[in-house]
């Protein structure tokens, strides 16, 4: 009896510790390099363009990724770009229609009570489907996992294909252009104070100084700068940038809409950036080496006159 149950505490510790490597491996995977402002992520509202492509500039000749995060709805109801851009809270709920793009419900019913039933086999020694008849070898787990991926396939062509038809038919093909909307005309001094709201937000933002960000930051972009912050702090990290350089810069494209005016400026950048610990200590970065960093950054202010807040950040192709 000893014998044959001996594979199934092979394959389950096996599963427990491929389990908690996972785990401790996934904040490293998500909190890379990528700690300054933003996390190296498409962040934040463009208005009605926010789901649209900037114009490509010298700065930035590739354009800039689609919205990763945002506060902003689709307007046609539909995504342009798949389940990885949907608009989502500073706290990573997604906004929008629940329908849009979704699968079938019965595949996603389905796909759910597997997967649930797999994970708990794995935990508890018992594999994906119960486990193989002659102990639960690694090999028959391997071999289940295989079996489970093309069902999981066949499913996801058989029902979902419908829902990505529609939301295409809905959005568009690909990546447009967005509307239409009276022109802006951005002076010298516009171009300064998007030069110093660079350089000052990297300053509050090492200094961690919140209320400082609240004036040169809309709320939505204030709260994505906040819940990094505290993941940074929740795991005793610290990130500071230090010796910001504009190196260059172009406008993508200005507009007003709304009662709001709108730019998206390409920066090229460049700093020291590391990432410490409580204690000073560099666990990531360099404090000798800078790097150059390429963003587009879209300021908006109120028609009538006011201050420009920063919006959104965009990472370049």
């Amino acid at each position: 009896m000893t014998n044959l149950h001996q594979p199934v505490h092979k394959t389950r510790r096996f599963g427990i510790l491929l389990l908690g490597a996972a785990l401790a491996l996934s904040p490293l995977l998500a909190h890379g390099a990528d700690a300054r402002p933003g996390g190296g992520g498409s962040i934040g509202s463009r208005g009605s363009r926010t789901y649209s492509a900037p114009a490509p500039t010298q700065t930035a000749p590739y354009g800039a990724s689609p919205m990763q995060r945002s506060i902003t709805p689709p307007s046609s109801g539909g995504y342009m770009n798949g389940p990885s851009s949907y608009p989502r809270s500073p706290f990573g709920a997604p906004y929008g229609s629940p329908y849009a793009a979704r699968p079938h419900p019965f595949a996603s019913g389905f796909l759910g009570g597997m997967l649930g039933a797999g994970l708990f086999g794995v935990l508890f020694g018992h594999g994906i489907a119960g486990g193989l008849t002659g102990g639960g070898s690694f090999l028959g787990l391997l071999i289940q996992l295989l079996l489970l991926g093309l069902l999981v396939g066949w499913l996801v062509r058989r029902f979902g294909g419908g829902a990505r038809q529609r939301a295409a038919v809905a959005s568009g093909p690909g990546y447009g252009p967005g509307p239409a909307a009276a022109q802006v005309t951005i002076t010298p001094d516009d171009y300064r104070a998007f030069q110093r709201l660079l350089l000052d937000i990297q300053a509050a933002w090492s200094q961690q100084n919140l209320p400082a960000l609240q004036h040169m930051a809309t709320p939505e972009m204030v709260g994505y700068f906040n819940a990094q912050l505290s993941d940074l702090a929740s795991r005793g990290a610290r990130n500071v940038v230090s010796d910001v350089r504009f190196e260059h810069g172009d406008l993508s494209e200005a507009w007003s809409e709304n009662g709001l005016d709108y730019a998206t400026v390409a920066i090229r950048y460049s700093m020291v950036d590391i990432t410490t610990d409580m204690t000073g200590r560099v666990i990531d970065g360099s404090s000798t080496e800078r790097v150059t960093i390429t963003e587009l950054w879209t300021f908006m202010r109120p028609t009538r006159g006011g201050a420009w807040l920063l919006s959104a950040i965009q990472q370049t192709h």
